[in-house]
């Protein structure tokens, strides 16, 4: 059983982070949420924007805040496996091989325009995803914890990319839209970034860091306990399930979808200060977890539908457990 001090302690800390973040990182709620509620369910998220919208500022501004090392790969048509996992390399002095870790040994990791290099490539990624390990010459390495990839993809070019298949779309908790800043938020971010302060000084000394690695994997641990009652789980099934059967949708959502939805709706509630999840927890979330597990029909592609305004329909036309 999950104690009431134990979600009093994850509320805090996620009212605390979001402050800090606040801070340095100006609006953007989709992302700040997504973002944290994958963090704390030990899921990954996809990051769907235009460039300049400040994606490494707030990868940064979070490794600060939660005291984890952060790290940024720039994925290009020329990025082998091992530029991200690391190799052997050979060490004179001691006439032997060593494994030189690559940049995905971190714990925040920012993979940008990840559908820019080949196949294989960001395969190896997403296995590091799943695995939490890297496996050279029979030896596995594993990653630090907490792990979280923030990988990011531009909606506008198509030219040098490639499209990642489903079953890699599957390997992220979410897919998270970032759009252009309203008109107050961006004026603010000229006033906080125009000053010519360098951000290494502000990240010290306006941001607090709130939280540990060994913090942040005893909160997952404690969001793992939520209870998601019965109802609530027959919910998200159908939720699920009722993906494979929409009119619009040629591909539906695979079983992992429904996993998500739990594991992100116990944290979400966790969030919120309750040792149980509820429906609103699950419908606040229900975009990002399904909007890349699903494809629209080529007639509904066609006829200019979209995919999120198909899951809102989705949603209503469930009906919401009352106990």
């Amino acid at each position: 059983m999950i104690s009431s001090d134990s979600v009093a302690e994850i509320r805090n800390l996620y009212e605390r982070i979001s402050h800090e973040i606040g801070k340095i990182y100006v609006g953007q709620e989709e992302l700040v949420l997504g973002t944290l509620t994958a963090l704390f369910s030990g899921g990954h998220v996809l990051i769907e924007s235009v460039p300049g919208l400040g994606k490494t500022l707030f990868v940064r501004t979070l490794g600060r805040v939660l005291g984890c090392q952060f790290g940024r790969i720039q994925f290009t048509a020329d990025l082998m496996p091992s530029d991200i996992t690391g190799a052997p390399m050979f060490d004179m002095k001691e006439t032997e091989f060593r494994f030189r870790p690559g940049p995905v040994f971190t714990q925040l990791l920012l993979a940008d325009e990840i559908n820019r290099s080949p196949a294989k490539t960001h395969a190896a990624l997403l296995e590091i995803m799943q695995e939490y390990r890297v496996t050279i010459d029979g030896v596995s390495h594993r990653v630090p914890r907490p792990f979280l990839v923030m990988a990011t993809q531009n909606p506008l070019e198509s030219e040098g990319t490639y499209n990642l298949p489903e079953a890699q779309l599957d390997r992220f908790m979410f897919k998270l839209k970032v759009d252009y800043p309203s008109i107050d938020e961006e004026a603010e971010i000229l006033r906080m970034h125009s000053l010519q302060i360098d951000l290494n000084q502000r990240l010290e000394t306006d941001v607090e860091a709130v939280g540990t690695p060994e913090s942040i994997v005893q909160a997952i641990e404690v969001c793992g306990q939520v209870r998601v009652e019965e109802p609530l789980l027959e919910y998200i099934n159908k939720l699920v399930r009722l993906t494979r059967s929409w009119p619009a949708f040629h591909i539906g959502a695979s079983p992992r979808a429904g996993i998500a939805l739990m594991q992100s709706a116990r944290t979400l509630a966790a969030f919120n200060g309750r040792d149980y999840a509820i429906p609103d927890d699950v419908v606040e979330i229900v975009l990002p977890a399904l909007r890349h597990r699903v494809q629209l029909t080529a007639e509904a592609e066609v006829e200019g539908r979209q995919v999120d305004e198909e899951l809102r329909s989705l949603v209503r036309s469930v009906d919401v457990p009352r106990s």
